[in-house]
């Protein structure tokens, strides 16, 4: 996996120098998500501290925190991937489901 690969599949903008500078916060930006991208093969812990700092780096950008996980060894056609979200944005996320599906 290479951050621009994942970028792309998602359709976000990568941010220069994969976030490190000062105001462009972040690997990525999508719709109202600052992103970070993690790849490991098996497994990866989610501490305080990583979502700590990933929320750091979307608020400074007045954006949503969202942590991108991709899980699987390099040449693996089937690797896993997950998104990690705030509690807040997942409810709302899930009121706008319901109110568009009628559920």
């Amino acid at each position: 996996m290479s951050e621009l690969g994942e970028a792309n599949r998602d359709g976000a903008r990568l941010q220069r120098n994969s976030g490190r500078g000062k105001t462009e916060k972040g690997d990525a930006t999508l719709g109202p998500f600052t992103i970070d991208y993690k790849e490991y093969a098996e497994q990866f812990g989610v501490s305080r501290a990583v979502w700590s700092k990933i929320t750091s780096d979307a608020w400074q950008t007045h954006r949503q925190p969202a942590l991108k996980l991709v899980l699987g060894s390099e040449g693996d056609t089937t690797k896993t991937r997950l998104w990690v979200i705030s509690d807040t944005m997942f409810h709302e996320m899930l009121s706008a489901w319901q109110e568009k599906y009628g559920e």
